[in-house]
């Protein structure tokens, strides 16, 4: 029997994982036609089905699941290794995946990376916008960004970011029309701009905190997006009030174009913390990309 390409069994991992032609196509950097003809040509060579095939999903068979389970590993095992040899070159080179939310991303990865890279050409990073509390070693990420209290115990987590505070904002022209709300009751008679996130399966709802009294309020409105810059624009188009990270409005509280309310119900809370597996090798590249995120305030 004519032995499999290495370069076969990466494309018939990345198919079996993804559960999806299109999902795996676009990891590879391959078209879907081409990795179906791989995938075709490695059964034809083993004798084997690998993939059950729908117009809705594709699975591993009983003998594509013995092969994920027994190669997947060793592969990930030679992948590492490539990866830890990049220690021996003179610059730390390497590719590196992070999963993080956008204002994350914008405000603390970006301006880190802003500086590391130009010095760095042989380091590749790639940043996944995503608001899911993703399994980050499920998914292949080599690091994830969240706040500081969803860091799982069983993470090693760098502190990247400061404390954070939130807070409830609005355009004048808005409150020409509707009086300031006291309390975070009082938002349940004004038009709110909601988030939606897919880890809640609903609308977010707006949390305070006031003397060690909690509260979580599910506000209404017109409008709901799942990003932060739509719900900043939509609040400086005089649309409804928002519910941001402070650093995200500062500039433009301090310019005027929106107003603050109900500020002593949002205290600071733990900022944000790269996190990845305490059982990771780390290479030169990663652990360079750690140091420049790590918070020194």
């Amino acid at each position: 029997m004519p032995r499999p390409a290495v370069n076969d069994l990466i494309a018939f991992l990345a198919v079996a994982r993804a559960k999806s032609f299109t999902k795996a196509a676009a990891k590879l950097g391959v078209s879907q036609s081409a990795l179906s003809h791989t995938i075709r040509g490695l059964e034809e060579r083993l004798g084997l089905r690998l993939l059950t095939r729908t117009t809705r999903s594709v699975s591993p068979t009983e003998a594509g699941e013995r092969l994920l389970l027994t190669i997947g590993p060793r592969l990930d095992e030679i992948e590492t290794e490539l990866v830890a040899l990049s220690a021996f070159r003179e610059k730390p080179a390497g590719s590196i995946r992070i999963n993080a939310g956008e204002h994350a991303a914008d405000a603390v990865l970006w301006p880190a990376l802003e500086k590391l890279l130009p010095d760095y050409p042989d380091i590749n990073v790639e940043i996944i916008v995503d608001y899911g509390l993703t399994d980050i070693v499920a998914e292949r990420y080599d690091a994830g960004v969240r706040l500081g209290e969803q860091v799982a115990k069983d993470m090693i987590a760098v502190r990247i970011g400061p404390d954070m505070r939130m807070a409830v904002v609005g355009a004048p022209g808005y409150f020409e029309r509707r009086t300031k709300p006291l309390t975070p009751q009082d938002l349940t008679d004004h038009n709110c701009i909601n988030l939606r996130l897919p880890t809640y399966g609903g609308v977010y709802a707006w949390e305070f905190e006031r003397e060690g009294h909690e509260l979580k309020v599910r506000v209404e409105g017109q409008l709901i997006f799942n990003n932060i810059a739509l719900r900043l624009n939509a609040a400086l188009a005089g649309a409804g009030l928002a519910y941001l990270p402070e650093d995200a409005v500062q500039g433009h509280l301090a310019e005027g174009r929106l107003v603050r309310v109900l500020e002593d119900w949002c205290p600071p809370f733990p900022g944000y913390h790269l996190y990845y597996p305490s059982r990771r090798h780390a290479s030169a590249a990663f652990v360079l990309v750690v140091d420049a995120l790590r918070y020194r305030g």
